[in-house]
C-alpha cells in the first residue's frame, strides 16, 4: 500500500527499459556519449583510453532519421479536418494547444513521440472558469478547451475498470515567477480522474508529496487519448522500431572500434630490438615501456634490430565490411514499416468494397492516429456541448519506394521504351517530389508542343 503519487507501476518500469535504448539514439552523439558504458562497454584492458575513445565516438543517426522520415511521410500532405467538425472546434484547431500551434503542427510531435516510444498520450484540459457562465463569457475571457501532449516518460501509473481509464498519474514541470525578473521550474504530479483533478508537490527537495491544488470539470470521463504504434496491452507498448535501435547501437559500438583501430594503425611504431633489460632494486627485470604515437620509440629486448612495425590492415577491411552490412540491415529494418500487409476489412460494407485490402504498418498507424485526433476533438466538443466532434483524415505518402533515386531511372527507361506514357512518368515524378505539385500535365504538354523540337533533334 502506497500513498506516494510519484510511484511507478511495474508496467511503466518495463517500458522504460526499452526507452533507455532509444532515447539516447534520438538525442544524437552527445546523448550517446553521456550514456557511457551502458551503450559503449569498456574493455578489460582499457583505463583512461576508454574515456578518449568515448569522447571521439560518433553516431550514425539511422534510428532518429528513420523516425523523422516516417513521420514526414505521414504528414506528406497536411491532415484534413472533416466538414463535420463544428465551426467552433475548427477555430480552436488553429491554436490547438494554447501555444500558437495549429492542429497539423502540433500533431507532428504527437505522432513522432508515438512512433519512437510505441505510444504517446494527450488529453484535453480546460482553464478554470470561475464566474464564466455563457460561451460569450468564455470567449471574452479567453477560456476554452485545449490539448496537452503528455510524453510517455512522464506517465507514472494508471487505474482502469473494464478497459476504461479511471485514473491516470503523470509528472510535469511548471514554470513560476521567482522575484521581479527570475523564473523557477517546479516539479509536480498531476492526477486525473473522471470529473476532477489533483496536483501534488514536495514541500522541500526530497520531502514528502503533499496535495497542492485540485478542481473539477464537467466531463464524466477522463478526456485522455493514447496513440499506439506497438501496443502490447492497455496503456503498454513496445517501440515498433526497437530492433532497428539495437542495430544502431551495435553500429555505434562497431564504429567506435573501427575508429580506434584506425587511430592505432595509422601511426607506425619504431621498434629497437636488442636493448639490454634494466633491473629494479629487487633484481627483477623491468618490462620496457610500450608507447604508440608519432616520434615514440619502443624497446624490445632480443638479438638487435631497428625498424618500423605497421599493421597489415586486414582487421580494418573486416570492420568496414561489418559496418556496411549493418547499414544494410538497418535500412531493411526501417523499411519494414512501408511493406504492405494483408488487412482484414473492418465492416461488411468494407468487405464488399475492399476485398483483402493491403495496408502497410505505417498506413495503419496513420489511420489510428486520425482516430485519436478525432477523439481529442470530440472531448473539446463535449466541453462546449457541441455534439459530434467530427473526423480527421490523414493524407500521407506510404509508397514502398523510399529511395526515388533507385526507381526513377527505371521509370524513365520504361517511358522511353513506350511501356508507360509520358503523363504517367510526369505523375510518378510528382509523387516522388521531383516535380512540384503546382504543375499540371495538360499545361506542360501544351508548353512542350509550343516550344518546338529539342536542340538534339535539330
Amino acid at each position: 500500500m502506497s500513498d506516494n503519487p510519484s510511484i511507478t507501476l511495474p508496467a511503466v518500469d518495463a517500458m522504460r527499459a526499452y526507452w533507455a535504448v532509444i532515447s539516447p539514439l534520438m538525442g544524437g552523439t552527445m546523448a550517446m556519449r553521456a550514456a557511457g558504458k551502458t551503450l559503449l562497454p569498456q574493455y578489460p584492458a582499457e583505463d583512461d583510453s576508454y574515456k578518449e575513445r568515448l569522447r571521439l565516438s560518433t553516431l550514425l543517426p539511422a534510428y532518429s532519421e528513420t523516425v523523422g522520415n516516417m513521420t514526414s511521410r505521414v504528414f506528406a500532405e497536411p491532415l484534413q479536418v472533416g466538414d463535420d467538425v463544428p465551426e467552433a472546434i475548427q477555430v480552436m484547431a488553429k491554436d490547438i494547444d494554447f501555444a500558437g500551434n495549429d492542429l497539423n503542427s502540433w500533431s507532428v510531435e504527437f505522432f513522432r513521440e508515438g512512433l519512437n516510444h510505441g505510444l504517446c498520450h494527450a488529453f484535453v484540459d480546460h482553464p478554470p472558469a470561475e464566474g464564466v457562465r455563457t460561451q460569450a463569457d468564455e470567449q471574452a475571457a479567453g477560456v476554452r478547451p485545449y490539448v496537452v501532449l503528455v510524453k510517455p516518460e512522464q506517465v507514472l501509473g494508471w487505474r482502469s475498470k473494464g478497459g476504461v481509464l479511471t485514473m491516470i498519474r503523470y509528472i510535469e514541470v511548471v514554470e513560476e515567477e521567482d522575484g521581479d525578473f527570475g523564473a523557477k521550474c517546479v516539479e509536480q504530479v498531476r492526477v486525473l480522474e473522471p470529473g476532477k483533478w489533483r496536483t501534488y508537490r514536495r514541500a522541500e527537495k526530497g520531502g514528502a508529496w503533499a496535495l497542492h491544488d485540485e478542481g473539477t470539470n464537467s466531463l464524466t470521463s477522463i478526456p485522455w487519448v493514447t496513440f499506439y504504434t506497438g501496443r502490447t496491452g492497455f496503456m503498454t507498448a513496445k517501440p515498433p522500431l526497437l530492433e532497428l535501435a539495437h542495430l544502431n547501437v551495435k553500429h555505434w559500438q562497431s564504429q567506435s572500434d573501427q575508429d580506434n583501430i584506425l587511430h592505432v594503425i595509422r601511426v607506425p611504431i619504431l621498434v629497437r630490438i636488442g636493448v639490454q633489460p634494466t633491473f629494479n632494486d629487487q633484481g627483477l627485470p623491468v618490462p620496457p615501456e610500450f608507447k604508440v604515437g608519432t616520434g615514440a620509440l619502443t624497446d624490445l629486448p632480443a638479438t638487435g634490430d631497428l625498424k618500423y612495425v605497421e599493421h597489415t590492415g586486414q582487421a580494418v577491411d573486416a570492420g568496414r565490411t561489418a559496418l556496411q552490412d549493418l547499414i544494410g540491415e538497418m535500412r531493411m529494418a526501417g523499411a519494414k514499416l512501408l511493406t504492405p500487409e494483408k488487412a482484414a476489412t473492418k465492416t461488411a460494407t468494407q468487405a464488399e468494397e475492399e476485398a483483402a485490402q493491403e495496408l502497410s504498418p505505417l498506413a495503419r498507424m496513420a489511420s489510428h492516429f486520425g482516430d485519436c485526433l478525432a477523439q481529442l476533438l470530440q472531448y473539446m466538443a463535449d466541453y462546449r456541448g457541441l455534439g459530434e466532434g467530427g473526423a480527421v483524415e490523414m493524407r500521407g505518402n506510404f509508397d514502398v519506394d523510399y529511395m526515388p533515386e533507385v526507381s526513377l531511372p527505371t521509370l524513365v527507361a520504361m517511358a522511353n521504351a513506350g511501356m508507360i506514357s509520358k503523363e504517367t512518368l510526369f505523375t510518378e515524378m510528382q509523387r516522388r517530389g521531383v516535380i512540384s505539385d503546382e504543375y499540371d500535365w495538360d499545361e506542360e504538354l501544351e508548353k512542350i508542343e509550343s516550344q518546338g523540337p529539342a536542340l538534339g533533334a535539330l
